[in-house]
């Protein structure tokens, strides 16, 4: 618990994203983002919302902790769909958190993993890749290096 501690604050944040998350060959755009975490359950939760102003849509996220596994689960939702979407789950090792979750993108299933990564009290680096193979290859699509706000 307390993993998510370092994010609670305003941001702002680098985002680098594929123009299509499953082709390697496809253009890399980058655009803006301003997050906004709080803490929740003395630090078992963490909740952010984050705004794309160039984009024109938002997302929220839902981390949750379970202190039977020692597990997170991470819960996306967008404006632009209205849904939640399935969890990633895993955990903080050596000050790197892996999570990894089952799900689809284009009708096609895909094993998502996101993982947080240099982290220090002003700064940290998140990234997301997809997996059409099982996890045995991966395809990173979506970096996010977020900049704490005074």
């Amino acid at each position: 618990m307390n993993d998510f501690d370092f994010f609670t604050g305003t941001w702002d944040i680098a985002n680098r994203w594929r123009t299509d998350f499953l082709d390697s060959g496809s253009e890399w755009e980058q655009f803006p983002g301003i997050s906004h975490a709080s803490r929740h359950f003395d630090g078992n939760a963490n909740f952010d919302e984050i705004v794309f102003p160039t984009k024109g849509f938002a997302g929220l996220t839902l981390r949750l902790y379970n202190p039977d596994t020692g597990q997170w689960s991470l819960y996306w939702a967008s404006k632009r769909t209205g849904t939640l979407f399935p969890p990633v789950a895993g955990a903080f090792k050596d000050g790197v958190g892996e999570f990894f979750g089952e799900d689809t993108y284009n009708d096609v299933p895909i094993l998502a993993r996101f993982r947080w990564t240099d982290i220090t009290a002003g700064s940290a680096h998140w990234e997301q890749a997809f997996s059409t193979d099982g996890g045995a290859t991966w395809l990173d699509n979506w970096y996010m290096d977020a900049t704490r706000r005074p």
